[in-house]
């Protein structure tokens, strides 16, 4: 499980979305009738990264998460950036199915799959980029989708906050409130 930094609403909104990551994996292996921590669950999960298209996002998440790197010993995918193999596997993990929720508006759980990828594997991103989509995590996890001038907003707030601002605030609210107070 990834635990944040930050704190707060973000990271009770991560642990709620590995949680169900953690969850759809269990009932995975109970569909394909196979026990946690054998070989045929890691065999499964190979199967899961040879296509990830054809999978859940949260299954691929779980798959991704049981299988070690051959070239860095990290998880599948959450290597250093410039691991090739890391690289590759957290680029097709996008290629997973993301099917919206009921009564959410479309692109919502595209949302929450990517934010969730950042919080994830933070080190693979800028700070910038971290605070964006893990403040975000909150609000797509309850089913809000931030238009785009609501994120354009929140960017160029963002883009205002130095980098350890970036990594210490736990809210939009905190942003605005820090970057109104400047000009750039």
């Amino acid at each position: 499980m990834t635990a944040l930094p930050r704190g707060g609403a973000p990271a009770e909104a991560l642990a709620e979305v590995e949680a169900s990551i953690e969850d759809r994996w269990r009932r995975f292996l109970e569909e394909y009738g196979v026990t946690a921590g054998t070989e045929a669950e890691n065999d499964l999960a190979e199967s899961v990264v040879a296509d990830t298209s054809a999978f859940e996002w949260r299954v691929v998440d779980a798959a991704l998460d049981r299988l070690a790197c051959a070239d860095c010993g990290n998880a599948l995918g959450a290597g250093p950036t410039g691991c090739g193999r890391c690289d590759q596997a957290n680029g097709f993990q996008f290629a997973a199915i993301e099917t919206d929720r009921p009564a959410t508006p479309p692109g919502t759980e595209h949302g929450l799959r990517v934010a969730t990828a950042v919080a994830r594997t933070r080190h693979r991103y800028g700070a910038r980029a971290r605070c964006g989509f893990e403040l975000g995590l909150p609000l797509l996890l309850g089913g809000e989708l931030p238009g785009t001038p609501q994120a354009q907003a929140y960017r160029a707030a963002i883009n205002k906050l130095t980098e350890e601002e970036c990594e210490r605030v736990t809210s939009f609210e905190e942003v605005t409130r820090l970057s109104s107070r400047r000009v750039r």
